[in-house]
């Protein structure tokens, strides 16, 4: 294997790289000559970056697992007087118990 050389942008430590890029990006604004993107390519990139975290299923069940605990108010099920025995009980429109929610979700999940 290649010794790695002492020389160069990439053998700096990470903290150092950060530096001199955010010094030439000051620069460039300074300048007017750094890339603005217009609100279409604003867009097209949010698009693509949504595309690509869109496909770790682990990370989109983390997101609605914080944003379901997130609508709850933190509380736990038994704390919301929510829907165990069915019916619209104590105001909550969506049903059934977390276990019942997170079987449901394994479930459709099955054929991925």
């Amino acid at each position: 294997m290649a010794e790695k050389s002492e020389r160069g942008f990439a053998s700096m430590d990470d903290e150092k790289q950060r530096e001199i890029a955010s010094k030439g990006g000051k620069a460039a604004h300074e300048k007017g000559t750094a890339h603005e993107f217009t609100p279409e390519e604003a867009r097209e990139a949010g698009r693509k970056g949504g595309e690509a975290v869109s496909q770790d299923r682990e990370h989109m069940a983390e997101i609605g697992r914080k944003g379901g605990e997130s609508s709850r108010g933190g509380r736990d099920d038994d704390d919301r007087g929510g829907n165990q025995g069915g019916g619209n009980q104590g105001g909550n429109t969506r049903g059934g118990s977390r276990e019942q929610h997170a079987q449901a979700g394994r479930q459709s999940h099955k054929n991925d």
